[in-house]
């Protein structure tokens, strides 16, 4: 670790010049992802309890976040089923069919269209992606293989695995290459999850003379991801930051040819979505005494 300390120092700085830090978040990111590429694809093996948040209870989001209801009964543009919004809030709602359950194939298909709407923003949702991603695929072979009659919802998931024996206990490590359990690889994405939607209410809600959208996803980042996070992991998306779009091209992005009034609309919309799955998947977990399970 104190090599790359050193490192990662030498690359600050070389590193003052805007256009120079995308090398050095790639530098830094490489050398992390190497290091992970020979293990297994679920969970995060041996270090699982330092990649991913832990923040507050997401009962508390929605009174730190604020209101995300646009004014006005008009749906926003940008949120029907072939749009970019509508792709990712159409599964997502549909996980949370199931009253007082989710259903996982649903939420699953919601996280594919929110890494496909994330990665275009920067590359520090790529990074982040990226591990989402590794996640959704370990969930999505036990939801669709030999066991996924007991893969259908959230409750029966985590029913099924206390009973076959294979949930991890509260906090403890994985042994050699031994697969997380479906329960913990969902409370992984449950937490990233909380990154993704303070980020973009943000993005959604942040107003003229206020932070700007890189420095609200940076402290949404403090809070979710970086007390989770190895210290080389933490360096380089401080760095990432630094070069994040500003709010008006991530607009644009999120919700194209429209006003940016319209699309912060749109995008408020979507992020209540995520809130709304969030929420679920909190209690959900919260009642089963998992929320510390990794």
């Amino acid at each position: 670790m104190a090599a790359m300390g050193v490192l990662l120092s030498s690359l600050i700085r070389r590193c003052w010049g805007r256009q120079a830090i995308p090398i050095a978040i790639f530098a830094l990111l490489l050398l992390y992802l190497s290091a992970r590429s020979l293990r297994a694809l679920p969970g995060c093996g041996s270090g699982a309890q330092s990649c991913t948040p832990e923040g507050p209870l997401l009962f508390q989001v929605r009174q730190e976040s604020g209101s995300l209801e646009a004014p006005g009964r008009e749906e926003p543009p940008c949120l029907g089923p072939q749009d970019l919004l509508g792709r990712m809030m159409g599964p997502f709602r549909a996980s949370l069919n199931t009253e007082g359950d989710m259903e996982l194939s649903q939420y699953l298909a919601g996280w594919r269209e929110l890494v496909k709407f994330l990665i275009p923003l920067g590359s520090i949702f790529a990074f982040a992606t990226s591990e989402a991603s590794t996640k959704i695929t370990a969930l999505e072979a036990r939801v669709r293989g030999p066991e996924a009659a007991h893969y259908t919802t959230l409750a029966a998931m985590v029913a099924w695995e206390r009973r076959a024996g294979v949930l991890e206990r509260p906090g403890s490590a994985l042994r050699g290459s031994a697969p997380s359990s479906g329960s913990k690889t969902l409370l992984l994405l449950h937490r990233a999850l909380r990154w993704s939607q303070l980020c973009l209410h943000g993005v959604a809600t942040g107003t003229a003379g206020g932070p700007d959208a890189g420095v609200q996803c940076s402290d949404a980042y403090d809070t979710a991801l970086a007390p989770h996070h190895p210290w080389l992991v933490r360096q380089a998306a401080r760095l990432a930051f630094l070069a994040f779009p500003g709010r008006r091209r991530l607009l644009e992005m999120a919700c194209p040819g429209t006003t940016e009034a319209e699309a912060r609309a749109a995008l408020a919309r979507a992020v209540g979505t995520l809130e709304d799955v969030y929420n679920r998947t909190q209690g959900l977990l919260a009642e089963r005494g998992l929320l510390q399970l990794a």
